[in-house]
């Protein structure tokens, strides 16, 4: 079946079957590769997008699903201001390691400033739970946020 998709502000044909896992469509059919395949069960946070502003796990959402919904991926997060200034602290405060989760910790740290701009260290733990670093860098994590939100860093 042609899904038309919203991605990243353009409009993409994916023909595929309705319950193909959003994940796959963006990088198999569509060729998005920033979103990455983590543990398939929603677990690990490497797939994740933003559908209509939330972060979602791409793994396990079904194309069919998601209508005439907004999608952007780590290739389009940093059109918007809150993602262009949590790229901009990533970058100065060397957050990654190997890379492979980051593009997921961008978007969920993306999502959690455009609703809360100031957020607290619990604020910052819940937001970011569904997301594994397998190279632990959870500190340099937290101080991207706050740097990206303005607020006092301690990395």
């Amino acid at each position: 079946m042609a899904f038309k998709l919203n991605v990243n502000g353009k409009t993409l044909s994916a023909d595929v079957d309705g319950d193909t896992p959003l994940l796959w469509v963006l990088r198999d059919t569509l060729g998005i590769l920033g979103p990455k395949y983590g543990c398939g069960i929603a677990q690990c946070g490497a797939c994740t997008v933003h559908v209509d502003g939330a972060p979602v796990r791409s793994c396990s959402m079904p194309v069919e699903s998601l209508g005439a919904a907004k999608i952007v991926t780590i290739e389009g997060v940093g059109d918007s201001t809150v993602g262009k200034k949590v790229q901009a602290a990533w970058t100065e405060l060397d957050v990654a390691q190997c890379g492979y989760c980051q593009a997921g910790q961008i978007m969920s740290a993306t999502a959690l400033l455009t609703a809360k701009a100031k957020p607290t260290d619990a604020d910052i733990d819940e937001a970011m739970s569904g997301n594994i670093c397998r190279c632990a860098t959870y500190t340099r994590i937290r101080a991207a946020i706050k740097l990206a939100s303005g607020q006092k860093t301690e990395a």
